[in-house]
């Protein structure tokens, strides 16, 4: 297995280490111990949880490159990578809702678009065409980033000046999310008339 293909991977295996520091309530002092600035607060878990995140994302980009700089794109990367990126948005979508952070419909409008994109790829490859990442996509992938992480950061810095990023950041994701797919399905709709599905 190459090393894009490992780092993907350590992108799916960092998922539920993830999840136990946002969402596994431990009795012990300094699992969630309270770091404070002024009246910002953050529980050390989350914060743990929310770098692991960041983290995760990252490296997104960092297979991609370097598979395709190295000559070492295979089959496997092209399976794992997107599985690895909506594996990931899904499950702290579903995190943030569950902590309260998130309205529910906004994550289902998210992880739906992610489904139904998918769906649209793999009925594609069924009739030998591929369909590469569009600029809205990406687009969305740096937005979804950002709200997130400012959502797991509890709004910081932005908590400071009192200003909601977090909420407007997720918004706007949403709103991006919906348009990318939206872009996706018009300009490959020749795909779907063309189909036998």
């Amino acid at each position: 297995m190459n090393l894009p293909n490992r780092i993907t991977l350590a992108r799916i295996f960092m998922i539920p280490v993830m999840l136990v520091f946002l969402l596994v309530n431990l009795n012990m002092d300094w699992w969630s111990y309270p770091l404070t600035w002024g009246t910002y607060t953050l529980p050390l878990n989350h914060l743990i949880g929310a770098l692991l995140f960041i983290i995760a994302a990252s490296t997104d980009g960092i297979d991609g490159y370097l598979a395709r700089k190295n000559n070492m794109v295979t089959n496997l990367g092209k399976l794992l990578d997107p599985l690895a990126d909506k594996l990931l948005v899904a499950a702290v979508l579903v995190s943030l809702v569950a902590l309260g952070k998130c309205d529910a419909w906004i994550a289902v409008v998210i992880i739906s678009r992610e489904f139904a994109v998918t769906g649209l790829r793999e009925v594609a490859l069924l009739e030998g065409s591929v369909i590469a990442a569009s600029k809205w996509g990406k687009i969305k992938t740096i937005t979804q980033i950002v709200a997130i992480s400012a959502l797991l950061l509890n709004n910081f810095p932005f908590a400071w000046v009192q200003f909601p990023f977090d909420e407007v950041a997720i918004w706007i994701a949403a709103l991006i999310t919906i348009y990318s797919g939206i872009d996706y399905f018009i300009k490959n709709k020749n795909i779907l008339s063309f189909s036998k599905v």
